[in-house]
Order: C-alpha cells, then structure tokens, then sequence
C-alpha cells in the first residue's frame, strides 16, 4: 500500500510538473508580452535615429509577432547581470549572440544556434599582420574579460599554444578593438559581425586572419519551459528554411554600409576631439525641436565638419553653415557661434519637416526632409510630382531618389514648376547624413531604453534598472546641406 501511494504521488508530480512545462508558451500568451534581456550592442539592439535596430531586436519582434504576443525587450550591463534576470525570472530569453557555458547551463537552456560567427585576429595597420596561432604567443592581445573571446584564447592555450598571454579588459571598459587602434595592444579577438561595426570605427584596425572554429550564436531560454524552447527552436529552423535568416543576417551587419577608409578615420578623429565641444547644444537643440541630437550633428559634420570658423563660397558660415538669409529669418545674429549656429538649423529642420505631409512615415519623412533642406522644399515637390507621374510612390524616398537627378535633365526641368536643380545633390547629401548618423549611432556607450512593442503590458517593465528614454525625434526629419536653400511652397502631390 505504501509503495502504491509513493507511486500515486510521483505520478500526480511528474502530471502536475507535465502541466507546468506545458504551459510555459500559454503562460506567455496569457500575460500577452514576450520578455527578452539584450546587451545594448550594434549587434544586438540599440537606439537608431527612427527606431530600435539591432539583429537581436529585429528577431525578437518576429518570434513575438509569431507568438501573437507584444515584445518587451531591454538591455542588462553585461553577461552575468543577463544570467540574473534569467534565473530571476524576469526575463523568458536572453538573446545576445550568446554562446552556451557552464554558467549560462546553470540558468537557463541553449537553443540551437542559428549561426556560426567566425572569430578573427585584427591588429593597428601600423604593425605587423599575424598570419598564423603562434604569432599570438609573443605578443600583446586585449581581450574582455569574462567574453566568449577570452574563451577561446583559454582553448588556445591548452590546446596549440600553451605559451599564450592576455590582457584583460574589464567588461564595462573600452573595446579590445580600442585598445588595437590606441596601441596599447598588438591583437585582439573580435567576432566577425562585431569587428564588421568596429572597423568602421577604428578604420586603422585590420583583419589578420580567422581562427579555425567560428562561435555558436544561440538565444538562451529560461528554464522550466521545454515548450518555449521547442518554439524557439522551431521559429528559427523556419526562418532559416525561408531564407529570412540570411537576410536578417546580412542586412544587420555593418558591412552594408560601408564608409571609405580615410573619411572614416576623419570622422572618428573629429567625433573624439570636436563633438563633445558641441554635444551638449546638439541636446538642447533636439529637446527643442524634437529632432534627434545624431541627425542633427550628422548634419553639422557634414556641413562644417563641427568647424565653427568654416565658411563656403556662397557665404554660408558655421557649424550648420546658415546663410545670412536664413541667420536672420531665424532670429540669430552670430551664425559664427556654435551654439546659435545649432539652435538655428535645429529650428530651420523642423520648419522644413512640417512641410512635408503627415501621411509620409517613417523613414521616408525624415529622408525627404533631408532632401528639401538641401534642394529647397520646391524642388523636391517637382521630384515627387516626376515620381508620381512614373507611377512610383511620391511618398517613397526610394522613389523619389531616383527621380531627383532628372531635375537637372532639360527634358524634365523644362516642365518643372521651379525649373533647374543639381538633383544628384541631395541624393549624395542624404546618403551621407545616413552614414554619419549610422557611426554616431553605433559609438561606445548610447543607452538603449525599454522597449515594449504594441501597447505597454499591465506590468511594470522587468527590470526597474533599465533605461526608459524613448528615441528623441524619432519621426524627426534629417536635413542636408545649406539652410539658405529655396524654399517654394505649394506641391502639385496630392496632399
């Protein structure tokens, strides 16, 4: 009898536990929110000008949607402060391009990895190229502390190159790609998508060669809930089939927007000696106008390259190189000083956006605002009537970028309301605002906020520690080139 009781009991537990593990996805539906931990990473998630951006974020939001559920993601300082919201069960996912360790087996489940990261060997284009393991045994390698990198030194060393030595750079400190370009290092290990966002940087660091076994990229799943695994699991063998994943894949690496080398070690140069002299009137500015401070001081490098004293030929001068025309329209009689300079193009920008329809989202407002702040408002209006006329989508920044260049074509400025433009001009301009914008947007140390995708879940955010900024000027306009440009008002576009 007391056998079968002890039997009855341990069927009623492993029942009653069947039902909890059963439930792990319906508890997630029933509460309505998918919660995720992240690192505040370019190859992770981070704050972009328009919205979050970041290969983790963009596959969050799609499992999230596949669930029906709303995401709720937010970043922890590092990987151990990750571990604790997943043991602490806050979190359900910690998705970081993660790489199961004893230590991540302690609080939660690996999923199967969704992609394999080569890891590479960079060093400063002043020293010497390593080519092979044993060039590492003699030199001076920076790598964090604690990070998947350092763990494969520690194979390294008990494995082909028992010599092998290490600095170690503390979680919360600089890349160990930093410290390559400053010289305090020879080497670093870096992910290949890492180094693929560094590199455009720290332009002076190079790839040397790739070790032989690249890193497991895996989510880690809460533990207590086989079936949201099994859905983890299953979502992203899906995506892979569909082709999805490698598109994800590529498009969220930073080799698709890639900077020529020697504008890319000016910029950074300038971002460390130039902008913290003027950041501080780049936030007043974007609290003012709300227009995000980086679209802003993309603007201003481009036009003065954060260059108080610059001046053009046309007589533009100043940071934002404001004409004297637009100086005065806008209530400033300095344009020399940096700090009225900004308050004025922040100003003159927002004028230009409200000028666009409301009905244009998201990125496609800002680009064109870029595009009528360099070429005057009237002339982009005829690219969009141009565009219209093509059947295309006068509301598309594709669309229109590809007719403006025709403004300066006889056969389509001779019907033009407003006649001849340098129509490649602000193409050119915004190209390059978006990649100014993309350097200041993956710079060392921008916080990330909470991010709950549909509307806010009944509870409190999961983590009471994590940054609640929401993006400044996220349906902000960017602007191009000189503030003096025309402005025409009226559009033959439907408004």
């Amino acid at each position: 009898m007391r056998a079968v009781t002890l039997a009855a009991t341990f069927m009623v537990l492993v029942a009653g536990c069947g039902r909890f593990h059963a439930s792990s996805v319906d508890e997630i539906r029933q509460r309505g929110e998918l919660r995720v931990v992240t690192l505040n990473l370019p190859t992770c998630y981070y704050l972009g000008a328009q919205a979050p951006e970041g290969l983790e974020y963009e596959l969050a939001s799609a499992f999230a949607a596949q669930l029906g559920v709303k995401l709720t993601i937010y970043t922890a300082a590092n990987e151990r402060a990750l571990q604790a919201e997943l043991a602490a069960g806050r979190a359900d996912i910690a998705a970081a391009s993660l790489t199961s360790t004893p230590q991540w087996e302690r609080v939660g489940v690996a999923a199967t990895p969704y992609t394999l990261i080569p890891q590479l060997v960079v060093y400063g284009h002043n020293g010497v190229r390593p080519r092979d393991t044993l060039q590492l045994e003699s030199a001076r390698i920076a790598v964090r502390a604690g990070s998947p990198q350092e763990r494969v030194l520690e194979r390294l060393k008990s494995t082909v190159a028992p010599h092998l030595t290490w600095v170690e750079t503390a979680p919360s400190s600089a890349d160990p790609v930093e410290d390559v370009d400053s010289g305090q290092a020879d080497y670093a290990i870096s992910d290949a998508r890492e180094f693929s966002f560094a590199h455009q940087l720290y332009p002076n660091v190079l790839v040397g060669f790739a070790l032989t076994q690249a890193r497991p990229a895996q989510w880690i799943v809460r533990r207590g809930a086989p079936q949201l695994l099994t859905a983890v699991n299953s979502f992203f063998l899906s995506l892979a089939a569909s082709g999805q994943l490698a598109a994800l894949l590529q498009e969220s690496s930073g080799d698709t927007r890639r900077f020529a080398y020697e504008e890319s070690r000016e910029f950074q140069e300038n971002v460390s000696a130039r902008l913290p002299l003027y950041r501080a009137w780049f936030e007043q500015a974007a609290a003012r106008s709300g227009i995000d401070w980086r679209l802003l001081a993309a603007i201003g490098y481009q036009e003065s390259k954060w260059d108080p004293h610059a001046h053009s030929a046309d007589g533009a001068l100043g940071v934002m190189m404001l004409t004297a025309d637009t100086a005065q329209a806008m209530g400033i009689k300095d344009r020399g000083n940096p700090q009225q300079s900004i308050s004025a193009g922040s100003r003159y920008l927002a004028q230009v956006r409200q000028m666009i329809p409301e009905r244009v989202a998201e990125p496609d407002r800002t680009w064109l605002t870029v595009a009528a702040y360099n070429v005057g408002f009237g002339h982009l209006e005829d690219a969009r009537i141009i565009t219209q006329a093509q059947g295309k989508d006068p509301d598309s920044w594709a669309d229109v970028r590809e007719r403006l260049p025709l403004l300066a074509q006889e056969r389509w400025y001779g019907h033009a309301k407003r006649g001849y433009a340098r129509g490649w001009e602000p193409v050119q301009f915004v190209d390059r605002i978006q990649r100014f914008l993309t350097l200041l947007e993956w710079q060392p140390g921008e916080a990330a906020p909470v991010i709950t995708t549909g509307n806010p879940p009944a509870a409190s955010p999961p983590n009471p520690a994590s940054v609640t900024a929401s993006p400044a000027g996220a349906d902000a306009a960017a602007a191009g080139a000189s503030p003096g440009a025309t402005r025409t008002q009226g559009s033959g576009v439907a408004h």
